[in-house]
């Protein structure tokens, strides 16, 4: 039963809201970054047939157990099959660990908007800018409560008057930031010392060009690992908010058409933050830029818009607005999902578990954000990185949790309750679902078989 007190408008509702919550600040910063590592147009190609496959299979179950039981993720497994109430369990305590790092994200990136507006380009561009910030004792803190007050207050004001409204002016708003910046970085041109001319033209084509020197077996594996890992981080699947917002949705909605929207907005947006990221840092820094990793965001990128005078301070700060807004539409999915479960477990109303939520995860922040400095500590984690706090909460969520659950839930929909329980909810009202061969496929036999892999391979068992 869909909760029709507490539903999307619409289609267009639910379909900004969703590709909301799959446009994070992931398609922004670790998008580019993997394309840039990982052979650019070849990572495009595997990235792309991976969403029409895997993220399209994924998409789908979540969003039609959600509207099929009208339950958020507990309540969903638990009410598909009670002996897999544990799998929703799973579910739910994968947006619980990610909002404690969300909004400190969220913080660092407010932060640098605030630095663009008033002007302190060079500053920003200084080796050391970042690591200052985030090992001070003080701002990094303020700002991960104050993004975290703002997404509370979204969610406190419930579905159609927080959520659907915010999005239905933050996604637009994104998208024609993103278009506007990426053809701003086509016109870029830098003479270095040297004599030699590099242009935002050519930095594209070596985005889209796929690069196959030097492919292994191997290398092709990780970058298909990669492209998978991304594709969770993109997508919001198997971490219960698409089971949430698709409970949310009213019955003559057209899911077939709304998965293939989410799937392209999310995929589009993905699509031109490269390119208005890497052909930026090719100008100036050449291909040697593209290695920044991680760090792309916070440290490759200042220094290129401080190359680009006056023009790079409004550049980087319509960048970091758009990436609060991308960031700001997640963190508020997340939320949301945690609060959905929290009133179907405790019976308790909007407002109450949203004011308890925001003390536990103001707090929860606020830990985080001090976990490089008061609670600095690191650990070797099983892939062989080594991390701090954020990094734990991040890789036990990501790379452990959401390949698991993945795993469990296709093999739940494959071979337990059967293809038809989701598809049955796709063809609702009368709507053609016409990649129902192409699912039925996928979920049963392919997408347990990849899972599986991945699993093993992010845990760090495979290697």
């Amino acid at each position: 039963m869909v909760k029709n007190e507490n539903s999307f408008s619409g289609q267009i509702g639910f379909v900004l809201a969703a590709a909301g919550s799959a446009v994070g600040v992931g398609n922004l910063w670790r998008f580019p970054y993997l394309a840039a590592k990982d052979g650019g147009g070849l990572f495009l190609l595997v990235y792309f047939g991976l969403v029409v496959t895997f993220g399209f299979s994924l998409l789908t179950s979540d969003i039609a157990i959600g509207r099929r039981t009208g339950k958020s993720a507990i309540g969903a497994y638990g009410q598909m099959r009670p002996k897999w109430r544990f799998l929703g369990i799973l579910t739910f305590l994968v947006p619980v660990l990610i909002m404690t790092y969300y909004a400190v994200i969220g913080g660092w990136i407010t932060r640098y908007a605030v630095v663009y507006l008033t002007g302190q380009t060079n500053a920003a561009a200084q080796d050391g800018y970042f690591t200052a910030f985030i090992t001070s004792s003080l701002s990094p803190v303020i700002y991960a409560l104050v993004f975290m007050a703002v997404t509370a207050l979204i969610v406190y004001k419930g579905i159609q008057g927080g959520i659907e409204r915010v999005s239905r002016y933050l996604m637009p708003a994104l998208l024609l930031l993103v278009i506007f910046i990426a053809l701003y970085c086509l016109t870029l041109r830098h003479t270095d010392p040297a004599g030699q001319t590099q242009t935002g033209i050519a930095g594209f084509l070596y985005y889209i060009t796929p690069h196959f020197e030097g492919l292994t077996v191997g290398r092709f594996l990780q970058i298909l690992s990669d492209a998978m890992s991304q594709l969770f981080f993109s997508l919001s699947v198997s971490m219960g908010i698409m089971i949430t917002y698709g409970s949310y949705v009213k019955p003559e909605v057209n899911l077939s058409r709304s998965v293939s929207q989410i799937e392209f907005f999310d995929s589009g947006v993905a699509l031109l933050a490269g390119g208005m990221i890497i052909p930026a840092v090719f100008v100036f820094s050449g291909t040697e830029g593209m290695d920044a990793g991680p760090g792309l965001m916070f440290a490759a990128l200042p220094k290129v818009f401080a190359e680009m005078g006056k023009a790079g301070t409004v550049i980087g700060f319509l960048f970091f607005v758009t990436a609060i807004f991308a960031t700001l539409t997640s963190c508020i999915s997340v939320l949301e999902s945690i609060t959905a479960n929290c009133m179907e477990i405790f019976h308790t109303g909007r407002k109450k578990t949203v004011l308890i939520l925001s003390g536990i995860y103001l707090a929860a922040s606020a830990v985080i954000a001090l976990g490089y400095s008061v609670f600095y500590f690191e650990v070797r984690l099983p892939n062989g990185s080594v991390g701090q706090l954020l990094d734990i909460a991040d890789y036990v969520s990501n790379n452990v949790m959401m390949p698991l659950i993945a795993l469990l839930s296709s093999i739940l929909i494959g071979w337990i309750a059967k293809p038809d329980f989701v598809i049955e909810e796709m063809e609702r009202s009368g709507h053609p679902f016409r990649r129902k061969g192409l699912y039925r496929v996928m979920i049963r036999y392919i997408v347990p078989v990849m899972m599986f892999i991945l699993f093993l391979q992010s845990t760090g068992i495979l290697s």
